[in-house]
């Protein structure tokens, strides 16, 4: 392993001897040693011999000069440097209910969903991270607003006097318009939910009662609306997919009137975000919903009469949670303590996730009550008294604490020897004693001894109450893919995850720690510097957070403020398909965010405010074409020449192996023509390229759209990250062609 980050400094070679040189001085040693052999032909066994252990000897001097390298091992092992556990996965779960309940339900903490286990592949088994609670939504306040506002401020309330409340949970009453009457694009309405309702991550079925076969004058397959909620930060979009509005648009297209009766109902289901604060706006609070008019796509008509209903209605049949890729182990019995100190104990299952709360050991004394331990991270700080203990998540392995022999000042140690040589030594039967000697040498011998951190009592039992193995990256899940429960859930139907999982890492290895250890001196542990948040911020993922950039305060408002944009680690592996990496895979998860933050407020200075922010990704396309080499004329040849180009395109085009370097491309960096001209230079068989068009694909609201910049140059800003994906919808994939 060779640390070429490091600084070239000298180093002393400890023996500089090579094979020839040790071949050399054992023959010059042969007429001292062996005078009656003479003959030293190469030919001879003798001489063979000379070679074959000059050879072994050559090896133990290449070790030996190594041995630097292991006291740099030994000094990160003196700084109480671990490896790194693998990082989980982590996603949101749905769980539907049979059918919506009277009462709040919930959920426990810990429930197990898997996915399809195969005959190549185990199971991946993630477990919910908090409880679930499915509640019962309540809608407090009907609002309308011209405009869609950030924060609203002019309101309309539409209940009052015009709606009321019936016992099964429905408002009712005259036709209520939901736009203008002659509506226009922003023209909105806001449900309000009672904020006494736990209903965080709920997902509600809105049955909305209007007229069949509505004029509005809309596409029903494309309508122009979007329904958000708000989380606190800004307006989240929640309706998941366009067959879960039954209404179409409030058009209500295809429901067919029964019995004479033109309204009819249709459902529209809305999945909430996980976080769903309640908020107040003007006089009203609550937790906020609206839908919003928006502009109608090329093409497709909007709203010619604003859209009514007489009756809503709204009940959960479901619920979201986060999830990490986790095994729950409960309540493991770990053996007896025999009263040592520095005894270890090996946990079944490992790595070990981080521990949480309510993961700890409980020592049983004999005929004692259980005493809870805590962790910690190391016993520099800990005393005998203290109930301590130390777990190393890579291994598994617990240890309590050890009996430290350490040194009591030169005067009495040199009081002691005189002592021991005047009278004997005091603690050994037969010697001459002097009770007063005896005990202060007793009390000196103890004095050279600390005990760091309690032992638990011959006998105790250890266990294990709960803690929590797996993760990695392949904890990386598809959406759709966890959809088996490890046990029967009650009133529950079906769980999916509707959004892939993400942040799983691999375990540290030894080089990455090497790497990891120069920032972790300059920062010692505190962050102050730009480098001191960059290096912090990808310690707090613990392999979850892949590049950090701070920004620099542009002006006199932003004093105080540290902005992070953070590059989530992503799996690598649909880029040697040639798929490349959707940016939606690089997305500043909640739970990502919250750790980092929580990590670098404990290291911060007093005053300091850290945001967490994500790049704005920017997709790149090319389209080109290539002339080969004469002697590639074979189609299999040709066909692999052309997959290995378009891999190297997604592979430069990525926040994480993309550049020159292949460290991930820069912050900011524009994408040039004369960029792919040379990276397919590399490429054995390319003999010369044709235009180069570069196509850009950014993010337009909730959707990607493709068009062709006017400068033959990308630009994606200061805070932008270029990265390219596969799209047969959008285009976005690489166009190679083959020019014969």
């Amino acid at each position: 392993m060779d640390f070429d980050f490091l600084p070239k400094l000298p180093k002393s070679n400890l023996d500089d001897r090579a094979f020839k040189d040790l071949v050399e001085e054992c023959i010059l040693r042969i007429p001292r040693y062996c005078p009656e052999w003479t003959n030293y032909n190469p030919s001879d066994p003798g001489i063979t011999l000379i070679e074959l252990f000059a050879w072994l000897t050559d090896q133990m001097l290449l070790r030996f000069n190594q041995v630097p390298l292991r006291n740099y091992i030994t000094f990160l092992e003196l700084l109480g440097v671990r490896l790194q556990a693998p990082a989980p996965a982590q996603t949101d779960i749905t769980f539907y209910l049979t059918a919506a309940l009277p009462e709040a339900y919930s959920i426990p903490g810990g429930t197990e969903v898997a996915t399809v286990r195969t005959e190549t592949e185990e199971a991946i088994i993630f477990s919910t991270d908090e409880p679930l609670v499915i509640g019962n939504p309540s809608v407090r306040h009907f609002l309308t607003a011209e405009t869609a506002e950030e924060a609203p401020q002019v309101l309309r309330d539409r209940f009052t006097n015009l709606w009321t409340l019936r016992s099964d949970g429905e408002w009712g009453g005259r036709e209520l318009s939901l736009f203008n009457e002659q509506p226009s694009p922003s023209n909105c309405f806001y449900l309000v939910f009672d904020p006494e309702g736990e209903i965080e991550g709920n997902v509600i079925a809105m049955t909305l009662r209007g007229e069949a076969a509505t004029t509005t004058g809309i596409n029903p397959e494309a309508p122009p609306r979007c329904w958000e909620a708000w989380n606190g930060t800004y307006w989240e979009s929640v309706l998941l997919q366009e067959a879960d509005d039954g209404t179409k648009g409030f058009s209500f297209s295809e429901i067919n009137p029964a019995n004479g009766n033109a309204l009819q109902g249709a459902d529209l289901i809305l999945h909430l975000p996980v976080r769903w604060p309640v908020t107040r706006f003007t006089a009203y609070q609550g937790r906020w919903l609206r839908c919003v008019y928006t502009t109608p796509e090329l093409g497709q008509p909007g709203y010619s009469s604003s859209p009514r209903i007489v009756a809503l209605w709204v009940r959960s049949i479901g619920g979201t949670v986060g999830a990490s890729q986790s095994n729950l182990i409960r309540n493991e019995l770990m053996g007896e303590s025999d009263g040592t100190p520095g005894q270890t104990f090996q946990l079944q299952g490992f790595p070990v996730l981080n521990r949480r709360d309510d993961e700890y050991i409980l020592v049983t004394p004999p005929g004692g009550l259980p005493q809870a331990w805590r962790e910690v991270s190391d016993f520099a700080n800990s005393g005998p008294e203290d109930l301590h203990y130390t777990l190393d998540s890579r291994t598994g392995v617990v240890q309590f604490g050890p009996l430290i022999r350490e040194p009591a000042q030169l005067q009495q140690q040199t009081l002691l020897r005189a002592r021991i040589g005047a009278y004997g030594n005091p603690l050994l039967p037969g010697a001459s004693r002097n009770p007063m000697d005896e005990g202060v040498a007793t009390q000196e011998i103890r004095a050279m001894e600390r005990q760091y951190g309690a032992v638990p009592l011959r006998g105790a039992e250890i266990r294990m109450v709960v803690y929590r193995t797996g993760g990695g990256i392949k904890g990386n899940v598809q959406r759709g893919t966890l959809t088996i429960p490890k046990s029967a859930i009650p009133y529950v139907t079906r769980v999916i995850n509707h959004i892939p999982a993400r942040n799983g890492a691999d375990a540290e290895s030894l080089e990455d720690a090497v790497i990891r250890v120069p920032g972790m001196l300059r920062t010692r542990d505190r962050a102050v510097t730009p480098e001191d948040f960059e290096t912090l911020a990808i310690q707090a993922g613990q392999g979850a957070v892949a590049r950090v950039r701070c920004l620099t305060p542009t002006t006199v408002n932003d004093a105080g403020i540290v902005r992070l944009l953070i590059v989530p680690q992503a799996n690598t592996e649909a880029i040697a398909r040639g798929e490349g990496i959707h940016p939606d895979l690089f997305a500043l998860t909640p739970q990502l965010q919250d750790r980092v933050l929580a990590y670098l407020n404990e290291r911060r200075l007093l005053g300091v405010q850290v945001r967490c922010l994500q790049p704005n990704y920017v997709g790149v396309s090319v389209q080109t074409e290539v002339a080969l080499e004469p002697e590639y004329r074979n189609f299999r040849a040709q066909e692999d020449i052309l997959a290995k180009l378009r891999v190297s395109l997604y592979r430069f085009f990525n926040p994480l192996t993309g550049g020159i370097d292949g460290r991930g491309w820069q912050f900011g960096r524009p994408v040039y023509p004369s960029d792919i001209v040379t990276l397919f230079q590399r490429t054995p068989g390319v003999r010369y390229l044709g235009v180069v068009q570069l196509f850009e694909i950014r993010k337009q609201e909730q959707t990607w759209v493709r068009t062709l910049p006017l400068d033959p140059v990308i630009n994606p800003g200061s805070q932008g990250l270029v990265c390219s994906w596969a799209d047969n919808r959008l285009r976005s994939g690489h166009v190679i062609n083959l020019i014969q």
